[in-house]
């Protein structure tokens, strides 16, 4: 079955797509069609298909599905359910999905806000209102998550791995690392993987 998978290098949700899509053998069967634009000026995002005109963006066999965690269940169930597991675990794994997410989303929000703002309409209370949510995830995931973080791989893994990766590709300044060394050292680990390696941020 044919995919065709609508994103960008990088996209930190669209890395966690082709991270799993690696992880559970289905790169092959995906073509990417890379594609660019912002909230305030689209460019080639996928329109006609996303009508939220966000990334990733997959069509398969007629049907499109969009948002991270919606393409992310459908390609695990596909692959015979590797990275999501059994209940009770599973509420634990999506809990953890949703806290990385929201470091994404909050990371996001802060890149667009110095990138498409002009520097007169910048807000930086709200940007280290975003920092905040990031930095109390953070915390929470290293209070609650390394355990989990320590046992079989499944999604919660990947999607804390993008949004560690993302957090060094767009705010290396912040060094999250500083109070953080027990997620750090599993992050180090982590990125070691052939999927993590493959999708890693472009430089410069």
């Amino acid at each position: 079955m044919a995919m065709k998978l609508y994103g960008s290098d990088t996209s930190p949700f669209v890395r966690k797509v082709r991270v799993l899509a690696i992880e559970t053998g289905q790169m092959e069967e995906i073509e990417e069609v890379k594609v660019g634009g912002t909230p305030t000026d689209p460019g080639t995002l996928p329109l006609e298909d996303n009508p939220l005109g966000k990334i990733p963006t997959l069509v398969v066999a007629g049907e499109v599905l969009y948002d991270s965690r919606v393409i992310c269940r459908f390609l695990d169930h596909r692959a015979g359910g590797r990275l999501y597991p059994p209940v009770p675990r599973l509420w634990r794994t999506l809990t953890l999905e949703a806290t990385a997410d929201g470091i994404l989303e909050a990371a996001i929000l802060m890149v667009y806000e110095k990138r498409i703002r002009p520097p007169e309409k910048q807000f930086d209370p709200w940007i280290e209102a975003q920092w905040a949510k990031i930095d109390r995830a953070l915390r929470t995931v290293c209070e609650k998550w390394l355990p989990h973080l320590t046992g079989p791989v499944d999604m919660g893994h990947v999607a804390v791995g993008c949004a560690l990766g993302y957090l060094d590709f767009r705010h290396p300044d912040r060094n999250w690392r500083a109070r953080r060394p027990g997620l750090a050292s599993w992050f180090e680990e982590f990125s070691q993987r052939p999927s993590m390696a493959a999708t890693a941020p472009p430089e410069g």
